[in-house]
């Protein structure tokens, strides 16, 4: 076999040092045969050994700087989650999650895509509402970086409080409204962002205690580049994630009501304080056609 190409031989070391079970098992994978039929006795045609170290443990080394940096990118993702768990904890479950979920994406944006759901997976049974409470905040964390490295208004006009008194009465309902693109509605079984702000401003070798467990609902959004974090009641939740799918006002509102114990006068003055406040946060982009 003759030299091959660089680009090949690229190709053929990422597959190996990226491989979630290791260099040897890298080599014996499907996509690093495909690219090189390389046999464990010619590695050395690739990689030379040293006077300490062979051609697979100097390989090594670099897959163990791979995952080391992945670990280290999980954790600034999720700063609160891992001073919840500590250092060793949280780099377990990192590990973990990488040999299950391997990065596929040539940037980093979508590592942590499936996490939280890597930490619900791996729930152990029977152990109480610590495990939840990981899960929701994973999530919150996780949104958290979406919505600060995803599409905004910046240096667009949103939709104001003005352009809503301008529409006439008789076409609120058959309104439609587009949400921003950093809108999220997220729902969580704990008050998790009264407890991820407590613990990231926890003075160090303190943590908040574990808050009771309790149906929770929250907008994240962001405005000139910093996410602002919003409790919701249920009904307004129902309200927005309504019109986020494309129902009209009336719709969304009939959903919203459903969900409220209000009666239908103080209903409709919340819904008036509602909008008011939201087109002051800048979460509509506009009103659609």
């Amino acid at each position: 076999m003759g030299t091959p190409p660089l680009n090949v031989v690229q190709r053929w070391f990422q597959s190996v040092v990226t491989h979630p079970q290791g260099v040897e098992a890298g080599m014996e994978s499907g996509a690093a045969l495909e690219v090189l039929p390389l046999r464990r006795d010619e590695l050395e045609r690739m990689v030379t050994s040293s006077a300490r170290l062979s051609a697979v443990e100097r390989m090594a080394i670099y897959a163990h700087a791979y995952h080391a940096r992945l670990i280290e990118c999980l954790g600034e993702s999720f700063p609160v989650l891992k001073r919840t768990l500590g250092d060793e904890v949280f780099n377990g479950f990192a590990f973990g999650y990488i040999q299950s979920y391997p990065s596929r994406s040539y940037t980093l944006n979508h590592l942590a895509d499936r996490f939280a759901d890597y930490l619900s997976e791996t729930s152990p049974s029977g152990d109480g509402d610590w495990p939840a409470l990981l899960v929701d905040l994973a999530r919150l964390e996780w949104s958290i970086e979406q919505v600060f490295d995803g599409p905004g208004l910046e240096g667009k006009r949103p939709l104001k409080p003005e352009d809503l008194d301008a529409i006439p009465e008789s076409a609120w309902p058959g309104l439609r409204l587009e949400l921003a693109p950093c809108v999220r509605l997220l729902t969580a079984r704990f008050p998790v962002n009264d407890y991820y702000t407590a613990a990231r401003y926890a003075a160090p070798g303190e943590m908040p205690p574990i808050p009771a467990a309790h149906d929770t609902y929250m907008l994240l959004t962001r405005r000139e580049y910093i996410v602002r974090r919003h409790d919701l009641l249920p009904e307004q939740h129902a309200l927005l994630d309504a019109l986020r799918t494309g129902s009209t006002l009336a719709e969304a509102v009939e959903r919203a009501a459903e969900s409220s114990a209000l009666d239908d006068a103080a209903f409709g003055a919340q819904l008036q304080d509602w909008f008011a406040a939201w087109t002051r946060h800048e979460i509509f982009a506009s009103v659609l056609p």
